[in-house]
């Protein structure tokens, strides 16, 4: 007997589905269509393609090919019953579904499910020609074909309004679910992907019917693999068509495009037979032919433009419904391939971190414990990074003690190769000049800030945004804003950092003289003791101690950058090196110099400082630039903040761009020769409480932003009628005695920050102020103001206010039209008795802080609007007795701080929908008795209440007592028989 399979054996069956039926009736037509489809999608079916004559037995090799099957459809139409063949198959079908638990489904065609269940009608008349069979033998198909039919199937008459195509669609979508594995969790060793795949699932939002495609990038060896084929094995079935391509860059430059639209073409039409010529013909092959079906395709590891053009071109590629991942390091080709859903793959937590590394060093999720110290050195080495732990764990795994100490030691001299290899190739994808950059981030920029490296990088003549951009896009370099400073700041891997250093000393390593970069204090005082620095030397960073030469400057002819003593680095005073040494080694070809407390009261004679562009001495001795002056023709960047400065000729500097002097205390004027200072655009003064006149403003065109804080000034009118008026963007007037803001500062269209912090003076503002349309942040905390303009919703592009310590009673209602306002902090506003009922269409607000507004009585409802609202601040509001019934649609909110909200006599139920809330402050609040049951806190703090109910805490509870942690409660039934003794004087804390 002949039989057709389609595509391969499954692990633990040989076929995926057995299909029975009649073939009298639907060989020719629903079963011939039925098992193409199945074949198409892949589906490995048995179908017995020669049927023997009625009333002949059913042989061996059909009742091994049941048992060997893991789902069964029994096609029930007319003449099914009439055939023993088909009823023997049956029971066969009936007795593995109990045995085995394999699954089986009824498909009634042309025959309604009562007529096989009770044997009536046509199914009846078939089943009577069996009388003279034996008795027991038919009763045994009768209880056969009714439990059959009472199970779950499709009556194909019934099924999607009797179109026979879209209720096969329909069958096959359900097979292809049965068939998933029954243990769909993920693979063990995988350890955070589940998370990361759900974050992505608001990208992929398989139920939509529009046509995707969804970038993952980020540094080489974080994952993105490992998560792409995760999501693949996960959802892949629920397509049409599916095809992984691993590794497009190294396949691409080997086999050439056309090999991976050919892959695609196969995988996707399950067609082996499918051949590409060329790379245009793949293209309109592809573009025909997958329009058809709605496909899920990966393509991972894509470096080059040209790559997605070929193998994803764009949307109009593929049919509704249609899915395309792709992972690559550089996100700018995400960008420029118009790839709507960009997501960055995070790197692993501790906890993640530590699970992984033990499931390969120990294949189990705890360490030996001899071990766990070693494994701490090995998770701060890896810093996160997957690729790292997995070989670290693997190479480890079964070593003694002594060898895990020599391993980890040796890491700290010789970097791990194969983590190296895989990071590299994102460098050697750089144009030489964003190398260059790369390297100098690597070695001396990691941590700095944004605009400082920019001045440094500028200073020795790179491009220096768009290659800061380039190593972002990259995914070699994050750029990011500070938590605590709220500073944008430059922060790079440590395996980056290591890589960039590996890089430029590698073909030297042992002679530091050839390097182009030197930051090693030893290698440095090495080249400085023997005087064997060379035009090889571009860059040095160092610390100055008694060991330091400096005559080793002098051979570096080509050192364009030299950073002495970061205060970013070192902490202490240094005064040990003789200045009358250094003053004669500074190379003329220097381009930034940087020198924390330079020691001397001027700069040295014999430096010419033709070169420089960046001068920054901050903190120094220095009371004068040069004995006698000298003109500094290429000098952009001046910064002589927190000096012994008493006054500076800027005659001296024509081009200057950027003067900081803040704290510069003992300067009494500045010399101001017309026209010198054109190219200004940032003046930094704050701070200089002896300067007495500050008028050369005014004529400053190019002026961007300027720092005027704590200037004992009779006069500023000035400041606001200056040539910069149609370029100023940030105006930093805070701690001044101003009284009044004139009416002339609607007329900076482009400001865009405004800072006027204790200005106590100050008690309005003017309405001209509200014509500002490019205004982000205004700032006027600890003024004198009580009450703001009524047109302050025309400022349709702030973001920031800050109207905290002020004497507002009440805030305009056009407040509540800022649609772009993201922090609005009220703090101290004692006489504030309300807000406004409509501040709920504040719709990007994120954080409320109503700190100690002891008046306020009632936080409007419309509150609950406020989707994006992340933190709420109500501590110390002594008169707030309720929080709004709906308080739980308030979606995204993670801090809700009312401690000290003495009269607050409940919290409404709804805040168990608060699914994001992470901190729950609550002490002081001596009335409140009970709380509802709430989700996965990371902090409750219930100190000081009278609360006596025991709330349902999803998480596990760390307990911590003033002051001291207590019991990690891992029971929670534990935690709960505790509860009411703790809850007085107990702050809760998640297990973390």
């Amino acid at each position: 007997m002949a039989s057709s399979s389609s595509c391969a054996n499954n692990k633990s069956y040989k076929y995926d589905v057995f299909l029975s039926f009649s073939g009298e009736d639907t060989r020719k037509t629903f079963v011939d269509h039925f098992y193409a489809a199945l074949e198409h999608r892949g589906i490995c079916t048995f179908k017995d393609d020669e049927r023997l004559e009625k009333g002949k037995a059913i042989n061996d090799e059909l009742l091994k090919a049941i048992e060997d099957s893991r789902v069964y459809i029994i096609v029930f139409s007319k003449n099914y019953a009439s055939s023993s063949w088909c009823l023997n198959e049956l029971l066969k079908i009936m007795e593995c579904r109990k045995t085995n638990r394999q699954n089986a489904f009824p498909v009634f065609y042309d025959v309604d499910p009562s007529e096989v269940r009770k044997q009536t009608g046509s199914v009846g008349k078939a089943l009577a020609i069996h009388t003279h069979k034996n008795e027991s033998e038919v009763g045994e198909w009768r209880e056969a074909l009714r439990e059959a039919a009472n199970l779950s199937g499709w009556d194909l008459r019934k099924t999607a309004d009797g179109h026979e195509a879209k209720a096969i669609k329909l069958i096959i979508e359900k097979v292809s679910l049965e068939l998933r594995p029954t243990d769909m969790n993920l693979d063990e060793s995988l350890v955070g992907m589940e998370q990361r795949m759900q974050d992505l699932d608001s990208c992929l939002e398989i139920g939509l019917y529009d046509v995707r495609m969804i970038g993952i990038k980020g540094m080489g060896g974080s994952g993105k693999t490992t998560l792409a084929r995760s999501i693949f094995d996960k959802i892949s079935f629920k397509f049409d068509g599916q095809s992984f391509v691993e590794n497009v860059r190294e396949k691409a430059s080997r086999l050439g495009l056309e090999k991976l639209q050919e892959q695609v073409l196969r995988d996707v039409l399950k067609n082996k037979d499918i051949t590409v010529s060329d790379v245009h013909e793949g293209k309109i092959l592809m573009k025909k032919m997958m329009r058809s079906k709605k496909v899920f395709v990966v393509l991972d590891d894509v470096d080059r433009k040209d790559q997605l053009e070929k193998l994803a071109c764009d949307t109009s590629w593929f049919a509704p419904g249609t899915r395309v991942i792709i992972t690559t390091r550089d996100g700018q080709l995400l960008v420029a391939h118009r790839v709507k859903w960009i997501r960055d793959v995070s790197l692993l937590s501790k906890e993640e971190a530590i699970r992984l590394f033990n499931r390969h060093a120990f294949g189990k999720d705890k360490p030996t414990k001899e071990f766990e110290k070693h494994s701490q050195e090995v998770l701060r080495y890896a810093a996160g990074l997957p690729l790292t732990i997995k070989v670290l764990g693997s190479d480890l795994c079964g070593k003694d003690d002594s060898e895990w100490a020599d391993s980890l030691k040796r890491l700290k001299t010789i970097p791990l190769k194969e983590t190296l290899k895989i990071l590299e190739l994102s460098y050697e994808n750089l144009e030489d000049d964003y190398k260059e950059i790369f390297l100098d981030v690597a070695c001396f920029l990691q941590g700095w800030k944004k605009d400082d490296a920019i001045r440094m990088l500028e200073s020795s003549g790179f491009y220096a945004k768009s290659g800061l951009r380039v190593l972002e896009q990259k995914s070699l370099i994050t750029i990011s804003k500070d938590t605590y400073s709220g500073e944008t700041i430059i922060t790079m891997h440590d395996h980056l950092i290591e890589m960039g250093k590996n890089i430029v000393r590698r073909e030297h390593p042992d002679e530091p003289h050839k390097h182009s970069r030197l930051w090693v204090l030893e290698e440095i005082e090495q080249v400085m003791s023997d005087n064997s620095g060379s035009e090889a030397a571009r860059c040095i960073d160092l610390e100055i101690t008694p060991s330091i030469f400096l005559e080793g400057l002098g051979n570096m002819k080509k050192l364009r950058c030299l950073i002495v003593n970061d205060e970013r680095k070192y902490m202490f005073s240094h005064d040990c090196v003789k200045i009358d040494e250094a003053r004669r080694y500074f190379p003329n070809s220097l381009r930034y110099l940087y020198w924390y407390e330079y020691p001397h009261w001027c700069l040295p004679k014999m430096f010419e400082a033709n070169n420089l562009v960046a001068l920054e001495l901050p903190k120094s001795k220095i009371e004068q630039l040069w004995e006698g002056g000298k003109v500094m023709k290429k000098l952009k960047f001046l910064d002589l903040s927190r000096t012994k400065l008493r006054s500076l000729d800027l005659g001296l500097t024509p081009k200057l761009e950027s003067l900081n002097l803040q704290f510069c205390t003992d300067l009494v004027k500045l010399h101001v020769h017309g026209g010198c200072l054109k190219s200004l655009v940032y003046l930094n003064l704050g701070w200089c409480e002896r300067l007495k006149s500050i008028s050369f403003i005014e004529k400053l065109e190019s002026l961007e932003v300027v720092h005027i804080d704590r200037l004992n000034l009779r006069e500023y009118s000035h400041i606001f009628t200056g040539l910069y008026i149609n370029s100023l963007l940030e105006i930093h007037l805070s701690f001044n005695g101003i009284e009044e803001i004139p009416s002339s500062i609607g007329n900076f269209r482009k400001l865009v920050s405004l800072h006027l912090v204790r200005c106590g003076r100050i008690n309005s503002l003017p309405g001209s102020i509200c014509s500002l349309q490019h205004l982000t942040t205004l700032d006027l905390d600890s003024t004198g103001i009580e009450q703001m303009p009524e047109e302050l919703g025309q400022l349709e592009y702030l973001e920031y206010l800050d109207l905290g310590y002020t004497k507002l009673k009440h805030l305009p209602g056009s407040i509540c039209m800022l649609k772009r306002l993201k922090t609005l902090i009220l703090r101290w506003c004692r006489l504030l008795e309300k807000l406004p009922d409509d501040v709920g269409e504040i719709e990007s607000l994120e954080q409320l802080d109503l700190q100690l507004c002891f008046n306020l009585r009632e936080i409007p409802s419309s509150i609950c609007k406020l989707k994006r609202l992340r933190a709420l601040d109500l501590e110390g509001c002594k008169s707030l007795e309720k929080l709004p019934e709906d308080i739980g649609g308030v979606q995204s909110l993670e801090i809700l701080d009312l401690h000290c909200c003495i009269n607050l006599r409940d919290i409404p139920s709804s805040i168990s929908n608060l699914k994001h809330l992470k901190k729950l402050k609550l002490e002081g609040c001596k009335r409140l008795e009970k709380l509802p049951d709430l989700g996965c806190l990371q902090l409750l703090d219930i100190k000081n209440t009278d609360i006596t109910h025991r709330p349902n805490i999803t998480s596990l509870i760390k307990v911590q007592k003033t002051g001291n942690w207590d019991t990690t409660y891992r029971d929670r039934a534990m935690y709960r028989t505790r509860f009411l003794q703790q809850c007085k004087e107990t702050v809760y804390h998640p297990q973390k």
